[in-house]
């Protein structure tokens, strides 16, 4: 696995507002460095993926709308694929019984002085 320098976002945001096709060359060296590095079976599930994002920010008219359109798509992800787990968790779906409920809290009034 590569070693990666931390993300320096000053020097990105700065390449992309003085050499527009310099930072996208970057960005697509970058990502597909990344991708590299994902095993084989997942690979090919993250280059679609990210065909898919490339392809939202070229229907978008603005960053800000390709931003939205993102994060739609995440939170498309997260109600689609990651809840349905997570439900399946709570109610015991996992085989191992559902999560037992936490328990109640005591609350203790103040007494004014």
């Amino acid at each position: 696995m590569a070693a990666y320098a931390p993300f320096d976002f000053a020097h990105w945001m700065q390449l992309a507002g003085t050499d527009p096709e310099c930072f996208e060359r970057a960005r697509q060296a970058a990502i597909d460095e990344l991708l590299e590095t994902a095993s084989p079976d997942r690979r090919e599930r993250l280059r679609g993926l990210q065909w898919r994002i490339d392809q939202e920010r070229r229907r978008a008219r603005t960053p800000m709308a390709a931003c939205l359109r993102l994060s739609s798509l995440m939170w498309d992800s997260l109600n689609t694929e990651l809840l349905p787990v997570l439900q399946r968790l709570v109610d015991g779906g996992d085989g191992h019984g559902a999560v037992p409920p936490r328990p109640a809290a005591v609350v203790i009034p103040f007494r004014r002085r």
